[in-house]
């Protein structure tokens, strides 16, 4: 099922999202189908329970195009950044027609959990690192627009 994407300023985006607590319930399983489904239909790279009207700390992958899988992270925590940087032009689903430079570590070690509540850790770089940051953000409150100082809405340049 698409779920409704919360556009800004929805408060829900501004958030802390809430521990996902295991044994999965069912509608937690539904959630992430729904957030499959969704991020593929909006043609996004990521998505986060909040972003769908869910105080979870929960999100999802989409570099299909790239070759990898789908997949989701439950209660991910950045615990290691690459000293090293890079930016990049970054949007979001829930900011539509908002673009801007976004400077983060090139490489990251995350930890989650999987549907069973295994921990699970890896490391990721380049795009799959940005785009973990990215949502994690998310699942903190924390938007594009606050690591930005200047982005474009259509041609216009706002600072």
């Amino acid at each position: 099922m698409i779920l409704d994407l919360k556009i800004y300023p929805a408060d829900i985006l501004r958030k802390q999202a809430e521990e996902v607590q295991y044994p999965l319930a069912e509608n937690t399983r539904k959630l992430i189908r729904d957030m499959f489904d969704t991020v593929r239909s909006a043609n996004g790279i990521g998505l986060a329970a909040p972003q769908v009207g869910k105080l979870q700390r929960l999100i999802v992958i989409n570099l299909e195009h790239l070759d990898v899988p789908l997949f989701a992270l439950i209660n991910p925590v950045i615990i290691d950044f690459s000293k090293k940087k890079s930016t990049m032009e970054e949007g979001c689903l829930s900011i539509p027609g908002v673009f801007g430079m976004v400077e983060r570590p090139e490489r990251i070690r995350v930890k989650a959990q999987d549907l069973k509540g295994k921990i699970v850790e890896a490391e990721a770089e380049g795009l799959l690192a940005r785009v973990i940051q990215h949502e994690t953000d998310h699942i903190n409150g924390v938007l594009i627009i606050d690591k930005i100082k200047k982005y474009t809405k259509g041609k216009e340049l706002v600072q």
